[in-house]
This record gives C-alpha cells, structure tokens and sequence, in this order.
C-alpha cells in the first residue's frame, strides 16, 4: 500500500528485537565494558587537548576554563540521555537509530546527515591534526620534517584578520596515509582494534599526566590576570571544544557488538566522561599556567602545542619528544574509533535501505562491514588531504550538538509512546535533565560562526535531495511482510 510524503517522513521504525540470526548482516559481540569504555576516551581524549587548545583559547582566553566546563556539563547531561537510549535500543547507529524509533524517518535522515558530518570531518580534522605532531617528531628525533607541500593543503587558511593566507603545501599526505592505516585495522575486526586502541589509550593518559605535572611546574599566576577579558568568546569556545565529546556517541555506535549492551552501554558511557572531564580541565589549567594566552594564537601552538610547551619549559627536547611521540600512538586512537562509528552508523542505515544494501554486506570471515570501510576511509582520507583544520572543527561541533539534542527529545518522545519498554538505566530527574540538555546544546549551537551554519545548511540540503531521490523509494519500511524483517539485533545478558 502506497503511503503519502507526509506519512513516509512521520513513520517510526518499530522496536523490535530479532529471534534469529539474519546471515551476513550482523556484526560479532566480542567487546566488554573496558573495551568499550577505552573506545570512548579514545575517540575524546586526544582530539580536544592535543589540538583544540590552540583553537579554543584565542576566542575566550584564560575563560577557556569556564568554556570547558560548560562544554563538559553540556555533554554530561547529553551522556545520561544516551545512556537510556543505549541500554532501552542497544544497536548500531546510535542517534540515527534512537530517533527512527522515536521521531520518525524524517527525522532520522537529517539526523544521519549530521552524524554523517560529524564522524566524517572529525576523522579528517584529527588526521590532519595529527600531521602536526608527526612532523614535531620526526624533526625532534632525526632532525627533518616532510616538507610543507607534502604536509599541508593547499587551501589558504583564515589569517584572523578577516583575510585569508597561503599554506605553502599540496597535499597532507600523512593525513591521509593515517586514516588508510586505520582502515587496514579496522578490517581485521573490531575485537582486535579495540584491543589495540585501549592500549593506545593507557599511553594517551599516561603523556597527558606527564604534561600535566611539567605545565604546573612553571606555573605563572599572572597568565589568569583578567581572567573574562575574552567572555565574549566563552560560548564560541564551547562550541568548538564540544567537538572532542563526540567519543560518547562514539560508545553507542558499538551497540551491537558489545557483550551485554544493555548494562555495559550506560556504564561505559557515564565512565568514560567522568574520566574524559578530568584529564581535559587538568591539561588545558597547565597549558595556561605554563603560557600566556598569547601563545595559543601562534603557528607553533597550532602545529604540535603541547610538545612546544614542554620544550619551552624544561629548556631541552627529551619530554617534548615523549609529549609528541604519545600523541602521534594516542590521535591515532581518536582516527581509528571515529572512523569506526562513521562506518557503523552507515551499516545502520543500509539495513534501513535508505544508502544501498552493500554498505550491509559483513565478511564471514572478520565480520566486519568490509565494503563500507573501505569506501568510508577512501572519502575522508581525500578530504584530509585537501582541507585544512581551520574549516574542520566548529562543522564537527554543530553535527554532534543537533544529535545530542534530538537525543534528549526522543527520551522524552518514547517515554510517552513506549511507556513499557525495558530500560535498564533510567534518566534521573526526569525530566529535568533532557529539557536541561536541550537548553545547554542549544546555548553552545548560539556561538557558532555564520560561515559553520551556511555549511551545515548546505549539507542538510544534499542530504534532502539525496533521500528525496534515492532513500524514500527504498526504504525498507516500504516493503517489509513481517516484523522479523526489521528487527535488530540485542544481545543477550551474558556479563
């Protein structure tokens, strides 16, 4: 039976749990908690400290403290909302999938255009990101750099002052020679990158700690003088650091291959921004304890910023060379896990039939979504290699931003439509802290920059017309017999 535009755009997909296996288009559950935990600080820790810095302060100054804060409380609130969603619809495609259910196909797609732009420029800011430190290495241990033109794009960047300068580069050829590692990785299961990633995590913590007692010890009390001379800028900051909590959707992208999602979900969500918080406020008081906010504005801040303050403050490369050398394993870490939510939130939507069925084809041997990785990593290696940060981080923020709000209204949406539905962990305070979740996000999307927001708007449109075009003819809703057909896998209590 044919249904009109309208109806189409307000139908939900039902929640439904499968009660057999549908050969070649289910993912293995072989992660526990911990793993899942490390797969969201991996995908957090890292990208705001290692690079946000330089970004952020200049806007708010010293106030950058305070932009962090509300950053954190935003995400905070953002991650109890999630937490219910992932523990009452513990699948792939984390806000995509919640709001199919909760707000409708509509919805849905505009939500996977935002999840899309978020997971896919965020892979491509941090690859580039990391092509700083890179280089900060090789010239501390073997005395050379690649050259600029082999390290950079060739776009010219914002030079501050409402004009733009030239780079002196081609092509970021690290960049994109990082996001094609992680793919390689990322074939051979996620088991075994999330085994290395959490390895690569200990370290990320490990070098940040050490920052952390370095930057303090050359305290100077007058680099907080005039502390809200930038207030101005808090919210603008905020909104660019928001960027770097993009690990906790990267946790309820994992949803079906977890081993008992629905308890190790909210526990690996909540841990993971309890620890993400601390690290992120103890870096960003030493970096400017150790510097004037001054310093943030410079190239050297923007290239490989940590490790220059630790140059600057022993006098000697030995812990700049350390500093630079874990963030080169640690960013590696945030590529590799963001990566993997882009790909897991496509194998969400090809199971809708809304992007073709390939983007659903597993290997039997791996079982990992083999086409879909490879075609994922190929498109923003090559964005990686020709955009430069500067237009990168605020898009990722105001991605992440619509999806943690559309997350809090569909708490509020399915308690009221699906008022029996098993949910392990409960929001507190409801609702208080869904509507409180709506209010902050809302707050940091207000420091956006126009130029963000004419991206943004630009991008909703292509994903419109693509879904006018392609998605709504085929979507699975449109030819489903049975409930079986649309189920989703659950898991089993097994932990």
């Amino acid at each position: 039976m044919s249904v009109s535009i309208g109806e189409q755009l307000r139908r939900r997909k039902p929640i439904v749990f499968q009660h057999m296996h549908h050969k070649g288009e289910e993912l293995a559950r072989n992660m526990g908690t911990f793993q899942l935990m490390m797969f969201g600080v991996g995908a957090t820790v890292g990208t705001g400290i290692f690079f946000v810095l330089s970004e952020a302060i200049p806007k708010a100054g010293a106030a950058v403290l305070i932009s962090f804060v509300i950053a954190a409380a935003a995400a905070g609130l953002s991650a109890l909302c999630y937490a219910e969603m992932a523990s009452a619809i513990p699948v792939s495609g984390s806000t995509y999938s919640y709001t199919y259910h909760a707000l409708g196909e509509g919805a849905a797609v505009l939500i996977a255009g935002c999840v899309l732009l978020e997971y896919g420029v965020a892979v491509s800011a941090v690859a580039v990101g990391w092509s700083g430190y890179f280089n900060e290495l090789l010239h501390n241990i073997f005395g050379f750099t690649i050259p600029k033109f082999l390290s950079l794009s060739f776009v010219p960047i914002p030079d501050g002052e409402g004009g733009f300068e030239a780079t002196g580069g081609g092509i970021n050829l690290p960049a994109m020679i990082l996001i094609l590692l992680c793919m390689v990785l990322l074939l051979r299961g996620a088991s075994e990158s999330a085994t290395v990633n959490a390895i690569m995590v200990m370290i990320k913590l490990g070098v940040l700690v050490l920052f952390t007692a370095i930057g303090f010890s050359a305290f100077q009390a007058d680099h907080f003088n005039n502390f809200f001379a930038q207030a101005a800028g808090i919210s603008g900051a905020a909104g660019t650091i928001f960027f770097s909590f993009i690990g906790l959707d990267a946790v309820a992208t994992a949803g079906e291959e977890v081993k008992n999602p629905q308890k190790a979900l909210p526990r690996a969500i909540i841990g993971a921004l309890i620890i993400v918080t601390a690290i992120y406020i103890l870096v960003a008081s030493a970096g400017i304890a150790a510097k004037p906010v001054e310093f943030f504005s410079t190239e050297a801040a923007g290239e490989a910023g940590l490790a220059k303050i630790l140059a600057d403050v022993t006098g000697n490369q030995i812990w700049s060379t350390v500093l630079a050398a874990g963030a080169v394993i640690s960013i590696f870490s945030v590529t590799l896990v963001t990566l993997y939510g882009q790909t897991r939130i496509l194998f969400a939507v090809g199971r809708d039939g809304l992007i073709p069925k390939k983007f659903l084809a597993v290997n039997p041997k791996t079982m990992t979504p083999t086409y879909n990785t490879v075609f994922v990593s190929v498109l923003v290696a090559i964005v990686s290699g020709f955009v430069p940060a500067e237009y990168l981080w605020d898009t990722v923020s105001i991605g992440t931003l619509m999806a943690f709000t559309v997350v809090a209204v569909s708490i509020m949406v399915l308690r009221r439509t699906h008022p029996d539905l098993e949910r392990p962990f409960k929001v507190p305070f409801y609702p208080v802290v869904p509507i409180l979740t709506i209010v902050a996000c809302l707050y940091v999307l207000s420091g956006l920059s126009a130029l963000t927001w004419a991206i943004f708007g630009c991008w909703m449109i292509v994903v419109w017309a693509y879904y006018w075009f392609y998605g709504r003819q085929h979507a699975t809703l449109n030819t489903y017999k049975s409930l079986e057909e649309i189920a989703e896998p659950k898991g089993k209590d097994d932990e």
